[in-house]
């Protein structure tokens, strides 16, 4: 089914007139059963789509709750096969329908060789990747490896992404385009969705696709009022704090997180509705 599912998912939320909640979490963290609690309960929680992390040592867009993650999943054992065997298992256990996308560097899919990943994330019920150092000029190999097995590939926009940039950003994007509402890593800096706004309009014009907005999302505020501007509002860190701060009372952390992403979706799900009251 793959790309499919995306696209059905997006087309569902245009219908019901309003923005999608992804919901981004680290395969493994803090170990794989407590990961796959998290990962299964998501969708009742009200994810729209799943981003799933796929640990690696050295990342370079993440802050630091998420580098923690990332650390806490691979001392867990967890690695790129691993992370399939979650989303498979996931498939087979809890949910057909919710979109998964992963997010991770270039590094363990070149090892895991790009046309092997491909497969094997298609036939786990993988429906996108997000590869953040993989630059569009060095991405075709991926990207023709991805189109046969219909895995999306999806791109990242920045603030820093000028008008000439964003057409080579876009090409051969599917799924989405993710827009980094902040200069910076993940879970440092707030976003300011009135000036997100007017680029939001610009990325969806140059590629045709739905905008999630994500980096600096971490209050159902802010997701309400990235849900008002954009396709969809990334969370990611507020989650992953969850699993931290779980951990340091000595609680299972699954629970804490659903509860965060349940306020997070509702947040999201009613945000177009408010502001229609409001006016």
């Amino acid at each position: 089914m793959t790309k499919q599912r995306l696209d059905q998912r997006f087309a569902a939320l245009n219908a019901e007139g309003r923005a999608g909640f992804v919901a981004y979490v680290m395969a493994g963290d803090p170990d794989p059963e407590t990961a796959f609690e998290i990962l299964k309960g998501l969708p009742a929680a009200g994810a729209d789509v799943i981003e799933l992390g796929f640990p690696f040592s050295d990342p370079m867009a993440e802050g630091p709750p998420i580098q923690r993650a990332a650390l806490r999943a691979l001392k867990a054992g967890m690695t790129l096969k691993g992370v399939l065997d979650i989303v498979r298992r996931f498939r087979a256990e809890a949910d057909q329908d919710t979109p998964i996308v992963l997010m991770g560097y270039l590094n363990p899919i070149l090892t895991y060789g790009f046309g092997r990943f491909a497969q094997d994330a298609a036939d786990a019920g993988v429906d996108g990747l997000i590869v953040v150092d993989c630059p569009p000029e060095e991405a075709d190999p991926l990207a023709d490896e991805l189109d046969a097995a219909g895995v999306s590939l999806i791109r990242l926009a920045a603030p820093t992404t000028d008008d000439k940039r964003l057409a080579t950003v876009v090409r051969r994007t599917s799924g989405f385009v993710y827009y980094v509402s902040v200069a910076g890593v993940t879970g440092v800096k707030e976003v300011d969705a009135g000036a997100v706004a007017p680029a939001v309009e610009r990325v969806r014009k140059a590629s045709g696709l739905p905008v999630a907005v994500g980096f600096g999302v971490k209050t159902p505020e802010q997701a309400a009022a990235v849900a008002r501007i954009a396709d969809a509002a990334v969370v990611g860190s507020a989650l992953v704090d969850r699993i931290a701060f779980a951990i340091e009372a000595n609680e299972n952390p699954a629970p804490k997180v659903l509860e965060t992403a349940a306020a997070l979706a509702k947040a999201v799900q009613s945000a177009r509705l408010a502001s229609k009251a409001e006016a």
